[in-house]
């Protein structure tokens, strides 16, 4: 890989992790994986029946688990793997608040996030799979997570709205690969795989980068 840390980021629902797990396989990259179970943040599931009253506590539970993680996964030196990679990057932290906050309570969101986010680490590459709303769904089905059954279009809609106002901000900063994965299937579809990992082990300049397949 040409990159030393490589972050996945995308909807709910757009494999993430299935992809970040499998490049950690088959390239040795040490492998971060954003911890979402119920068990490690109880207030999800309260969230998605109760988004109004459970969103803060949500939020702020996840920024502290990304924080932790991220903090313990990066800054020890690892000689047995070649590179990192991430199904996260801590910034969707202000994303998703964005999106579910009332406007006071993202302000101290964004005060707490914005102290933790100077002290970490970039990726030197963000990528970032896009899907449409129907994909997602059908994804979000098929993996059967009860308590995400209920996730609207809408909210998929304002979440990915998020993440392009993001990656727009952040292409002089960044380097950062959009691929639209529509037309793929990189589980099922070993050349679709293939495809992907062509396209991210790629010398790329800083700035917005898009691949549609």
């Amino acid at each position: 890989m040409h990159y030393n840390y490589i972050a996945i980021e995308g909807t709910v629902g757009a494999g993430k992790t299935t992809l970040a797990t499998r490049i950690a396989d088959d390239f040795n990259g040490k492998l971060v994986l954003e911890e979402f179970e119920a068990d490690k943040n109880p207030f999800l599931p309260k969230f998605y029946k109760e988004p109004e009253k459970y969103s803060f506590q949500v939020e702020m539970t996840f920024l502290a688990l990304r924080f932790q993680q991220l903090k313990d996964k990066l800054g020890n030196l690892d000689l047995f793997h070649d590179f990192i990679i991430s199904d996260y990057y801590v910034a969707k932290s202000l994303i998703f608040s964005r999106n579910n906050l009332q406007e006071d309570e993202y302000d101290l969101f964004a005060r707490f996030f914005n102290i933790i986010f100077s002290n970490m680490p970039k990726p030197e590459l963000l990528v970032y799979l896009y899907l449409d709303v129907d994909h997602l769904q059908y994804n979000i089905r098929k993996r059967g997570r009860a308590y995400e059954q209920e996730i609207s279009d809408a909210y998929l809609e304002n979440i990915q709205q998020g993440y392009f106002d993001f990656l727009s901000q952040q292409q002089n900063n960044m380097r950062i690969l959009i691929l639209d994965t529509n037309q793929l299937d990189f589980v099922a579809n070993e050349r679709d795989y293939r495809k992907i990992i062509e396209a991210i082990d790629q010398p790329y300049e800083i700035g917005l980068h898009r691949i549609i397949f």
